[in-house]
């Protein structure tokens, strides 16, 4: 009787090969092993995406054939094309056929008797029919049971597969040397919000609350900002001055 191997996981360096095609636009090609649930095993299919390696199933496959995209883990699946399976039947025939020739080495032995090889024969021929199904039932048995059990892990495989991520969020704050603030927000790949003009109150407020660094890089703008403004306005006022002297001597 023959032992099956455990399949070997996908090595740290193989995971990284797959990422690589996968950004390259490139889905690599890979074979389910006797591990895999759900897909019979040396059945091919293609690498569409990886997720996070803690969930166990990360890698998303999509087998050969097939619409659906799958959830497999790094056991179910390798990248060594597997050898045909037509040259492992033949090493179960001689244990069916040990058993045949056994009844034909005995039977010469009654040679006294003409009329009893006619009865005998059918009995070893009857034995050796009977002893083969007895040996035969335990692996499609086995089979069966494993087949009935992988629906339920495809579709659990399935359901996580089209499970929807979280989109990232990125804010953009971006201010000016006159003291303006705008916000950006960009949801996934479509900006929602632009330009949203922000009061510099705000800002303030809202970087002493996020951290005190940010909060000293918003002061220090905003002191800018003022002495720029307190130039602005003694400009303006000097200016007023001389315009109200003119008035009064035109006056």
């Amino acid at each position: 009787m023959s032992t099956r191997t455990k399949p070997q996981p996908l090595s740290d360096t193989e995971i990284r090969q797959i990422a690589a095609e996968i950004d390259a636009g490139r889905p690599p090609m890979v074979w389910f092993t006797a591990a895999a649930v759900g897909v019979p095993e040396g059945r091919s299919g293609k690498v569409m995406s990886l997720g996070d390696p803690s969930e166990g199933d990360f890698l998303q496959v999509k087998p050969t054939g097939s619409k659906d995209v799958l959830s497999f883990g790094p056991t179910e699946v390798t990248l060594t094309k597997p050898a045909r399976q037509n040259q492992t039947k033949p090493a179960s025939a001689p244990s069916a056929a040990k058993p045949r020739k056994e009844p034909i080495v005995t039977m010469p032995s009654p040679a006294a008797a003409p009329t009893a090889p006619s009865a005998p024969a059918p009995a070893p021929e009857a034995k050796t029919e009977t002893a083969s199904p007895a040996t035969e039932p335990a692996p499609e048995a086995k089979a069966a049971k494993a087949a009935a059990s992988r629906p339920a892990r495809n579709a659990a495989n399935a359901a996580a597969a089209k499970k929807p991520k979280a989109a990232e969020v990125t804010v953009t704050l971006s201010g000016t040397a006159d003291g303006e603030w705008t916000l950006d927000v960009v949801n996934g790949k479509k900006r929602t919000i632009k330009g949203l003009s922000v009061a510099s109150s705000a800002v303030a407020q809202a970087a002493k609350i996020l951290h005190p660094e940010f909060a000293e890089v918003v002061d220090s703008i905003h002191e800018a900002v003022r002495a720029a403004q307190q130039a602005k306005v003694e400009q303006l006022q000097a200016e007023l001055e001389s315009a109200r002297r003119l008035l009064d001597d035109l006056a």
